[in-house]
Protein backbone atom coordinates (compact mmCIF):
# COMPACT_ATOMS: atom_id res chain seq x y z
CA UNK A 1 0.00 0.00 0.00
CA UNK A 2 2.69 2.40 0.90
CA UNK A 3 4.56 1.78 -2.21
CA UNK A 4 1.31 2.53 -4.53
CA UNK A 5 1.14 5.61 -2.55
CA UNK A 6 4.69 6.71 -3.22
CA UNK A 7 3.98 5.88 -6.88
CA UNK A 8 0.66 8.09 -7.07
CA UNK A 9 2.28 11.18 -5.42
CA UNK A 10 5.08 10.76 -7.83
CA UNK A 11 2.50 10.59 -10.80
CA UNK A 12 0.56 13.77 -9.23
CA UNK A 13 3.90 15.32 -9.30
CA UNK A 14 4.35 15.21 -12.47
CA UNK A 15 0.68 16.60 -13.40
CA UNK A 16 1.35 19.13 -11.38
CA UNK A 17 4.60 20.04 -13.35
CA UNK A 18 3.10 19.93 -16.51
CA UNK A 19 0.54 22.28 -15.40
CA UNK A 20 3.10 24.67 -13.99
CA UNK A 21 4.50 24.36 -17.86
CA UNK A 22 1.24 25.48 -19.29
CA UNK A 23 0.92 28.18 -16.72
CA UNK A 24 3.87 29.41 -18.20
CA UNK A 25 3.21 29.18 -21.70
CA UNK A 26 0.20 31.56 -21.26
CA UNK A 27 2.76 34.29 -19.88
CA UNK A 28 5.10 33.97 -22.11
CA UNK A 29 3.03 36.19 -24.82
CA UNK A 30 2.48 39.08 -22.08
CA UNK A 31 6.08 38.84 -21.06
CA UNK A 32 7.54 39.35 -24.10
CA UNK A 33 5.04 42.30 -25.03
CA UNK A 34 5.61 43.35 -21.67
CA UNK A 35 1.64 44.15 -21.19
CA UNK A 36 -1.50 42.71 -19.19
CA UNK A 37 -2.98 39.39 -19.84
CA UNK A 38 -5.80 40.16 -22.22
CA UNK A 39 -9.31 38.56 -21.19
CA UNK A 40 -8.81 34.90 -22.77
CA UNK A 41 -5.19 34.43 -21.27
CA UNK A 42 -6.50 35.39 -18.06
CA UNK A 43 -9.60 33.23 -17.80
CA UNK A 44 -6.74 30.57 -19.30
CA UNK A 45 -4.49 31.50 -16.36
CA UNK A 46 -7.13 31.45 -13.73
CA UNK A 47 -8.14 27.67 -14.79
CA UNK A 48 -4.24 26.83 -15.17
CA UNK A 49 -3.84 28.34 -11.23
CA UNK A 50 -6.90 26.79 -9.97
CA UNK A 51 -6.02 23.23 -11.57
CA UNK A 52 -2.50 23.89 -9.76
CA UNK A 53 -4.14 24.86 -6.11
CA UNK A 54 -6.60 21.57 -6.71
CA UNK A 55 -3.61 19.17 -7.24
CA UNK A 56 -1.71 20.74 -4.22
CA UNK A 57 -4.82 19.54 -2.17
CA UNK A 58 -4.13 16.28 -3.81
CA UNK A 59 -0.51 16.16 -2.92
CA UNK A 60 -1.11 17.07 0.36
CA UNK A 61 -3.51 14.50 1.24
CA UNK A 62 -0.66 11.70 -0.24
CA UNK A 63 1.83 13.19 1.64
CA UNK A 64 -0.02 13.06 4.98
CA UNK A 65 -1.06 9.44 4.46
CA UNK A 66 2.43 8.45 3.03
CA UNK A 67 3.25 9.59 6.57
CA UNK A 68 1.05 8.07 8.88
CA UNK A 69 2.06 4.25 7.43
CA UNK A 70 5.69 5.35 7.63
CA UNK A 71 5.08 6.30 11.13
CA UNK A 72 3.12 2.62 11.47
CA UNK A 73 6.06 1.20 9.71
CA UNK A 74 8.47 2.75 12.22
CA UNK A 75 6.12 1.25 15.31
CA UNK A 76 6.39 -1.70 13.65
CA UNK A 77 9.85 -2.05 13.46
CA UNK A 78 9.99 -1.17 17.08
CA UNK A 79 7.83 -3.62 18.47
CA UNK A 80 10.04 -6.35 16.26
CA UNK A 81 12.91 -5.03 18.06
CA UNK A 82 11.65 -4.77 21.60
CA UNK A 83 10.20 -8.70 21.05
CA UNK A 84 13.58 -9.50 19.58
CA UNK A 85 15.27 -8.35 22.72
CA UNK A 86 13.06 -8.98 25.74
CA UNK A 87 9.91 -11.27 24.25
CA UNK A 88 11.73 -14.79 23.55
CA UNK A 89 10.96 -17.33 25.30
CA UNK A 90 12.26 -21.57 25.97
CA UNK A 91 14.64 -22.23 23.16
CA UNK A 92 14.79 -19.08 21.92
CA UNK A 93 16.20 -17.09 24.96
CA UNK A 94 17.82 -19.96 25.83
CA UNK A 95 20.03 -19.30 21.98
CA UNK A 96 20.07 -15.88 22.42
CA UNK A 97 21.91 -16.13 26.25
CA UNK A 98 25.15 -17.35 24.29
CA UNK A 99 25.07 -21.21 25.59
CA UNK A 100 26.44 -23.27 22.49
CA UNK A 101 26.44 -26.78 21.81
CA UNK A 102 29.69 -28.27 20.68
CA UNK A 103 30.72 -31.21 18.59
CA UNK A 104 33.21 -33.94 19.80
CA UNK A 105 36.19 -33.85 16.87
CA UNK A 106 35.63 -36.57 13.88
CA UNK A 107 37.25 -39.81 15.48
CA UNK A 108 40.04 -40.13 11.95
CA UNK A 109 40.74 -36.50 10.77
CA UNK A 110 43.94 -35.28 9.71
CA UNK A 111 46.37 -34.32 12.18
CA UNK A 112 44.31 -36.70 14.59
CA UNK A 113 46.79 -39.62 16.36
CA UNK A 114 44.20 -42.11 15.12
CA UNK A 115 44.40 -44.16 12.03
CA UNK A 116 42.02 -45.81 10.11
CA UNK A 117 43.96 -48.96 8.66
CA UNK A 118 46.04 -49.39 11.82
CA UNK A 119 42.49 -49.94 13.63
CA UNK A 120 41.40 -51.91 10.83
CA UNK A 121 44.73 -54.32 11.64
CA UNK A 122 44.52 -54.38 15.36
CA UNK A 123 40.92 -54.92 15.24
CA UNK A 124 41.13 -58.18 13.17
CA UNK A 125 44.02 -59.47 14.30
CA UNK A 126 44.68 -58.63 18.08
CA UNK A 127 41.18 -57.71 18.86
CA UNK A 128 41.85 -54.67 20.50
CA UNK A 129 38.81 -52.81 22.38
CA UNK A 130 39.99 -49.43 21.83
CA UNK A 131 40.26 -50.19 17.96
CA UNK A 132 37.01 -51.73 17.88
CA UNK A 133 35.17 -48.57 19.83
CA UNK A 134 37.33 -46.46 17.60
CA UNK A 135 35.62 -48.14 14.59
CA UNK A 136 32.19 -48.34 15.64
CA UNK A 137 32.09 -44.28 16.61
CA UNK A 138 33.56 -43.48 13.09
CA UNK A 139 30.84 -46.21 11.65
CA UNK A 140 28.66 -43.59 14.24
CA UNK A 141 29.70 -40.27 12.84
CA UNK A 142 29.99 -41.44 8.51
CA UNK A 143 26.44 -42.95 9.23
CA UNK A 144 25.28 -39.32 11.15
CA UNK A 145 27.21 -37.23 8.66
CA UNK A 146 25.38 -39.41 5.21
CA UNK A 147 21.73 -38.77 7.08
CA UNK A 148 22.40 -35.21 7.51
CA UNK A 149 23.44 -34.76 3.57
CA UNK A 150 20.51 -36.93 1.96
CA UNK A 151 18.11 -34.07 3.96
CA UNK A 152 17.78 -31.06 1.46
CA UNK A 153 15.11 -28.51 0.64
CA UNK A 154 13.06 -30.90 -1.18
CA UNK A 155 9.61 -32.17 0.15
CA UNK A 156 9.84 -34.95 1.38
CA UNK A 157 13.63 -34.74 1.81
CA UNK A 158 13.30 -31.88 4.65
CA UNK A 159 12.09 -29.15 2.50
CA UNK A 160 9.18 -29.21 4.63
CA UNK A 161 10.75 -27.94 7.57
CA UNK A 162 12.05 -24.94 5.06
CA UNK A 163 8.81 -23.32 4.41
CA UNK A 164 8.26 -20.15 1.82
CA UNK A 165 7.70 -16.93 3.27
CA UNK A 166 5.32 -14.89 2.09
CA UNK A 167 5.41 -11.11 2.08
CA UNK A 168 2.23 -10.31 1.61
CA UNK A 169 2.54 -6.33 2.09
CA UNK A 170 4.77 -6.47 -1.03
CA UNK A 171 2.20 -8.14 -3.43
CA UNK A 172 2.25 -7.31 -6.27
CA UNK A 173 -0.06 -5.80 -8.65
CA UNK A 174 -0.59 -5.77 -12.10
CA UNK A 175 1.33 -2.74 -14.55
CA UNK A 176 -1.30 -0.85 -15.90
CA UNK A 177 -1.32 2.44 -17.87
CA UNK A 178 -3.10 5.50 -16.38
CA UNK A 179 -5.41 7.63 -18.35
CA UNK A 180 -3.48 10.70 -19.88
CA UNK A 181 -5.57 11.71 -22.44
CA UNK A 182 -8.48 11.73 -20.83
CA UNK A 183 -7.00 13.41 -18.16
CA UNK A 184 -6.40 16.26 -20.12
CA UNK A 185 -9.56 16.94 -21.48
CA UNK A 186 -11.84 19.19 -19.95
CA UNK A 187 -14.13 17.39 -17.30
CA UNK A 188 -17.09 17.94 -16.02
CA UNK A 189 -19.28 16.06 -14.07
CA UNK A 190 -22.30 14.02 -15.47
CA UNK A 191 -25.78 15.25 -14.75
CA UNK A 192 -28.06 13.05 -13.65
CA UNK A 193 -31.19 11.30 -14.52
CA UNK A 194 -30.30 11.61 -18.58
CA UNK A 195 -28.66 9.31 -21.26
CA UNK A 196 -27.79 11.72 -23.21
CA UNK A 197 -26.24 14.79 -23.01
CA UNK A 198 -27.68 17.48 -25.85
CA UNK A 199 -25.42 20.87 -26.23
CA UNK A 200 -27.10 23.06 -28.86
CA UNK A 201 -25.14 24.90 -31.79
CA UNK A 202 -25.13 27.49 -34.31
CA UNK A 203 -24.64 25.46 -37.45
CA UNK A 204 -24.62 28.72 -40.26
CA UNK A 205 -24.08 32.21 -38.74
CA UNK A 206 -25.66 35.68 -39.61
CA UNK A 207 -23.41 37.67 -41.94
CA UNK A 208 -22.85 41.53 -42.76
CA UNK A 209 -21.95 43.00 -45.09
CA UNK A 210 -21.48 46.55 -46.85
CA UNK A 211 -24.34 48.21 -47.47
CA UNK A 212 -23.99 49.19 -51.38
CA UNK A 213 -25.75 52.92 -51.36
CA UNK A 214 -27.77 54.90 -48.39
CA UNK A 215 -31.51 53.71 -48.13
CA UNK A 216 -30.63 50.17 -49.67
CA UNK A 217 -31.38 46.60 -48.26
CA UNK A 218 -28.78 45.82 -45.40
CA UNK A 219 -27.09 42.41 -45.55
CA UNK A 220 -29.74 39.70 -44.07
CA UNK A 221 -28.64 36.19 -43.60
CA UNK A 222 -30.46 33.90 -40.97
CA UNK A 223 -28.38 31.46 -38.90
CA UNK A 224 -29.57 27.97 -38.88
CA UNK A 225 -29.16 25.84 -35.34
CA UNK A 226 -28.77 22.08 -34.74
CA UNK A 227 -27.70 20.08 -31.94
CA UNK A 228 -24.35 17.76 -30.96
CA UNK A 229 -25.03 14.67 -28.87
CA UNK A 230 -23.09 12.65 -26.66
CA UNK A 231 -24.38 9.48 -25.66
CA UNK A 232 -23.73 8.25 -21.97
CA UNK A 233 -22.10 5.36 -21.98
CA UNK A 234 -21.26 2.88 -18.93
CA UNK A 235 -18.10 0.78 -18.37
CA UNK A 236 -18.25 -1.88 -15.74
CA UNK A 237 -16.66 -4.87 -14.81
CA UNK A 238 -16.96 -7.73 -11.78
CA UNK A 239 -14.67 -10.47 -10.21
CA UNK A 240 -16.74 -13.05 -8.28
CA UNK A 241 -14.60 -14.17 -5.56
CA UNK A 242 -14.63 -17.11 -2.87
CA UNK A 243 -16.04 -15.62 0.55
CA UNK A 244 -13.03 -18.06 1.70
CA UNK A 245 -10.53 -16.16 0.23
CA UNK A 246 -11.82 -12.93 1.59
CA UNK A 247 -12.46 -13.89 5.19
CA UNK A 248 -9.21 -16.90 5.24
CA UNK A 249 -6.75 -14.36 3.50
CA UNK A 250 -4.47 -11.93 5.64
CA UNK A 251 -4.56 -9.14 3.18
CA UNK A 252 -8.07 -7.74 2.61
CA UNK A 253 -8.04 -9.74 -0.99
CA UNK A 254 -11.79 -7.34 -1.96
CA UNK A 255 -9.13 -4.20 -1.65
CA UNK A 256 -7.09 -5.81 -3.98
CA UNK A 257 -9.44 -6.54 -6.69
CA UNK A 258 -11.31 -3.52 -6.33
CA UNK A 259 -7.80 -1.30 -6.86
CA UNK A 260 -7.47 -3.26 -10.02
CA UNK A 261 -11.10 -3.10 -11.18
CA UNK A 262 -10.17 0.54 -10.67
CA UNK A 263 -6.67 0.43 -12.58
CA UNK A 264 -8.59 -0.81 -15.63
CA UNK A 265 -11.46 1.59 -15.60
CA UNK A 266 -8.67 3.98 -16.14
CA UNK A 267 -7.20 2.16 -19.00
CA UNK A 268 -10.79 1.43 -20.50
CA UNK A 269 -12.04 5.08 -20.21
CA UNK A 270 -8.94 6.39 -22.04
CA UNK A 271 -9.51 3.88 -24.78
CA UNK A 272 -12.86 5.19 -24.38
CA UNK A 273 -11.81 9.15 -25.06
CA UNK A 274 -9.02 7.50 -27.89
CA UNK A 275 -11.07 5.12 -30.14
CA UNK A 276 -14.41 4.93 -29.43
CA UNK A 277 -16.29 5.00 -32.84
CA UNK A 278 -19.76 4.46 -32.47
CA UNK A 279 -22.45 7.47 -32.63
CA UNK A 280 -22.36 9.93 -30.27
CA UNK A 281 -19.42 8.48 -28.47
CA UNK A 282 -16.74 8.87 -31.05
CA UNK A 283 -12.82 9.36 -29.66
CA UNK A 284 -10.54 11.94 -30.75
CA UNK A 285 -9.06 9.69 -33.61
CA UNK A 286 -12.58 9.26 -34.92
CA UNK A 287 -13.80 12.24 -35.03
CA UNK A 288 -15.69 13.55 -38.12
CA UNK A 289 -14.38 16.21 -40.02
CA UNK A 290 -11.40 16.56 -37.57
CA UNK A 291 -8.31 17.85 -39.46
CA UNK A 292 -6.36 14.82 -41.47
CA UNK A 293 -2.77 15.35 -42.11
CA UNK A 294 -1.15 12.25 -44.07
CA UNK A 295 2.56 11.38 -43.40
CA UNK A 296 3.64 8.89 -45.67
CA UNK A 297 6.96 7.73 -45.40
CA UNK A 298 9.05 4.28 -46.36
CA UNK A 299 11.53 6.18 -44.23
CA UNK A 300 10.36 8.49 -42.10
CA UNK A 301 12.52 10.98 -40.19
CA UNK A 302 12.23 13.54 -36.99
CA UNK A 303 12.58 16.29 -39.67
CA UNK A 304 9.60 15.50 -42.07
CA UNK A 305 7.79 14.43 -38.67
CA UNK A 306 8.30 18.00 -37.44
CA UNK A 307 6.79 19.62 -40.37
CA UNK A 308 3.62 17.29 -40.36
CA UNK A 309 3.10 18.45 -36.52
CA UNK A 310 3.66 22.10 -37.50
CA UNK A 311 0.99 21.25 -40.97
CA UNK A 312 -1.41 20.18 -37.80
CA UNK A 313 -0.94 22.70 -35.53
CA UNK A 314 -1.91 25.45 -38.84
CA UNK A 315 -5.13 23.49 -39.54
CA UNK A 316 -6.75 23.96 -35.93
CA UNK A 317 -5.22 27.62 -36.12
CA UNK A 318 -7.26 27.91 -39.20
CA UNK A 319 -10.35 25.97 -39.28
CA UNK A 320 -11.15 26.82 -35.24
CA UNK A 321 -9.49 29.93 -35.21
CA UNK A 322 -8.31 29.46 -31.72
CA UNK A 323 -4.36 27.92 -30.68
CA UNK A 324 -3.93 24.08 -29.99
CA UNK A 325 -2.26 23.55 -26.53
CA UNK A 326 -1.27 19.87 -26.39
CA UNK A 327 0.28 17.20 -28.76
CA UNK A 328 -0.26 13.63 -27.75
CA UNK A 329 1.84 10.23 -29.20
CA UNK A 330 2.95 6.92 -28.11
CA UNK A 331 6.33 6.46 -25.89
CA UNK A 332 7.61 5.03 -28.45
CA UNK A 333 7.27 8.04 -31.15
CA UNK A 334 8.96 9.82 -28.25
CA UNK A 335 11.83 7.80 -28.26
CA UNK A 336 12.06 7.88 -31.92
CA UNK A 337 12.64 11.93 -31.30
CA UNK A 338 14.92 11.36 -29.05
CA UNK A 339 17.19 9.25 -30.90
CA UNK A 340 17.41 11.66 -34.39
CA UNK A 341 20.49 12.86 -35.07
CA UNK A 342 21.48 15.98 -36.89
CA UNK A 343 24.02 15.37 -39.68
CA UNK A 344 27.19 16.13 -36.88
CA UNK A 345 25.77 13.35 -34.79
CA UNK A 346 24.15 15.68 -31.95
CA UNK A 347 20.91 14.92 -30.85
CA UNK A 348 17.92 16.74 -31.92
CA UNK A 349 15.84 16.32 -29.04
CA UNK A 350 17.81 18.04 -25.85
CA UNK A 351 16.83 18.58 -22.02
CA UNK A 352 15.04 21.72 -21.40
CA UNK A 353 17.32 22.64 -18.92
CA UNK A 354 20.64 22.81 -21.28
CA UNK A 355 19.17 26.27 -22.98
CA UNK A 356 18.70 23.72 -26.70
CA UNK A 357 19.37 25.41 -29.46
CA UNK A 358 18.47 24.38 -33.13
CA UNK A 359 16.56 21.46 -31.67
CA UNK A 360 13.05 19.74 -33.12
CA UNK A 361 11.45 19.67 -29.33
CA UNK A 362 12.66 19.88 -25.36
CA UNK A 363 12.76 17.34 -22.78
CA UNK A 364 10.76 18.05 -19.55
CA UNK A 365 10.77 14.95 -17.50
CA UNK A 366 11.32 11.24 -18.03
CA UNK A 367 8.17 9.28 -18.07
CA UNK A 368 6.82 6.38 -19.41
CA UNK A 369 3.61 8.50 -19.26
CA UNK A 370 1.92 12.10 -19.10
CA UNK A 371 4.23 15.13 -19.62
CA UNK A 372 7.74 14.67 -21.41
CA UNK A 373 8.60 18.01 -22.85
CA UNK A 374 7.19 20.55 -25.50
CA UNK A 375 7.27 20.89 -29.18
CA UNK A 376 6.43 24.06 -31.39
CA UNK A 377 5.56 25.45 -28.32
CA UNK A 378 3.20 22.85 -27.12
CA UNK A 379 3.32 20.34 -24.05
CA UNK A 380 3.96 17.12 -25.40
CA UNK A 381 1.96 14.46 -23.10
CA UNK A 382 3.02 10.30 -23.89
CA UNK A 383 -0.17 7.75 -23.58
CA UNK A 384 0.48 3.98 -23.90
CA UNK A 385 -3.13 3.70 -24.56
CA UNK A 386 -2.77 5.40 -28.27
CA UNK A 387 -3.06 2.53 -30.62
CA UNK A 388 -0.08 0.78 -32.45
CA UNK A 389 -1.85 -1.15 -34.45
CA UNK A 390 -3.50 0.87 -36.98
CA UNK A 391 -2.94 1.33 -40.62
CA UNK A 392 -2.95 -1.16 -43.48
CA UNK A 393 0.30 -3.34 -42.15
CA UNK A 394 -1.21 -2.66 -38.54
CA UNK A 395 2.03 -1.00 -36.90
CA UNK A 396 1.21 2.54 -37.40
CA UNK A 397 0.70 4.75 -34.17
CA UNK A 398 -1.03 7.91 -34.00
CA UNK A 399 -0.24 11.74 -32.98
CA UNK A 400 -3.14 14.04 -31.98
CA UNK A 401 -2.60 17.74 -31.68
CA UNK A 402 -5.52 19.39 -30.25
CA UNK A 403 -7.33 22.59 -28.32
CA UNK A 404 -8.27 19.67 -25.42
CA UNK A 405 -10.52 22.72 -23.79
CA UNK A 406 -12.95 22.22 -26.66
CA UNK A 407 -13.72 18.54 -25.87
CA UNK A 408 -15.82 17.63 -22.81
CA UNK A 409 -15.56 14.40 -20.58
CA UNK A 410 -18.46 13.96 -18.50
CA UNK A 411 -18.14 11.21 -15.61
CA UNK A 412 -20.16 9.95 -13.00
CA UNK A 413 -18.86 9.33 -9.54
CA UNK A 414 -17.31 5.76 -9.58
CA UNK A 415 -19.55 2.93 -8.12
CA UNK A 416 -17.67 -0.04 -6.26
CA UNK A 417 -19.91 -2.64 -4.46
CA UNK A 418 -19.87 -6.30 -3.24
CA UNK A 419 -22.64 -8.37 -3.31
CA UNK A 420 -23.05 -11.65 -1.40
CA UNK A 421 -26.59 -12.24 -1.92
CA UNK A 422 -26.63 -13.62 -5.18
CA UNK A 423 -23.85 -15.86 -4.72
CA UNK A 424 -25.19 -17.25 -1.30
CA UNK A 425 -25.52 -20.43 -2.42
CA UNK A 426 -21.78 -20.66 -3.59
CA UNK A 427 -20.52 -19.09 -0.60
CA UNK A 428 -19.37 -16.69 -3.33
CA UNK A 429 -19.37 -12.77 -3.23
CA UNK A 430 -19.78 -10.56 -6.44
CA UNK A 431 -17.35 -7.80 -6.87
CA UNK A 432 -18.63 -5.27 -9.02
CA UNK A 433 -17.21 -1.30 -10.35
CA UNK A 434 -18.98 1.11 -12.94
CA UNK A 435 -19.20 4.44 -14.26
CA UNK A 436 -20.93 6.38 -16.60
CA UNK A 437 -19.23 8.68 -18.80
CA UNK A 438 -20.08 10.91 -21.84
CA UNK A 439 -17.89 12.46 -24.42
CA UNK A 440 -18.26 15.66 -26.40
CA UNK A 441 -15.77 15.44 -29.17
CA UNK A 442 -17.37 16.96 -31.60
CA UNK A 443 -18.15 20.30 -30.72
CA UNK A 444 -15.06 21.69 -32.38
CA UNK A 445 -14.40 19.09 -35.05
CA UNK A 446 -11.54 21.62 -36.45
CA UNK A 447 -10.26 21.54 -32.68
CA UNK A 448 -8.41 17.97 -33.18
CA UNK A 449 -5.67 17.18 -35.82
CA UNK A 450 -4.33 13.32 -36.05
CA UNK A 451 -1.46 12.65 -38.14
CA UNK A 452 -1.82 8.78 -39.65
CA UNK A 453 0.43 6.84 -42.50
CA UNK A 454 3.23 5.12 -43.26
CA UNK A 455 5.54 7.64 -41.45
CA UNK A 456 4.09 6.53 -38.00
CA UNK A 457 5.38 2.51 -38.50
CA UNK A 458 7.06 0.90 -35.70
CA UNK A 459 10.39 2.70 -35.01
CA UNK A 460 13.78 1.28 -35.45
CA UNK A 461 16.27 2.62 -33.32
Amino acid sequence: MLEFLRQQLAKLLEERAALKTELDAVLTAPRAEQRDLNDEEAAAFEQKRDAIKAKDDEIEQRRERIAELEEDERREARAAELTAQYGQTGEARERASGVQVTAEPETYRRGGTASYFRDLVRAQLHGSRDAIERLARNDREVKAELEKRALSTTDGAGGEFVPPAWMMDEWVGLARASRVVANRLRSMPLPAGTDSINLPRLATGTAVAEQATQNTAIQNTDATTNAVTAAVATIAGQQVVSLQLIEQSPINMDDVLLADLAADYAIKADVFVLTNNAAGKRGLLNVSGANAVTYTDASPTAGELYAKVADAIQQIHTGRFMPPDVIFMHPRRWAMLLSALDSAGRPLVTPAANAPQNVIAAVGTINSEGFVGSMQGLPVFVDPNIPINLGAATNEDRIIVARSSDVILFEGTPRSETFRETKAAELSVLLRFYNYVALHSERYAKSISVISGTGLVTPTF
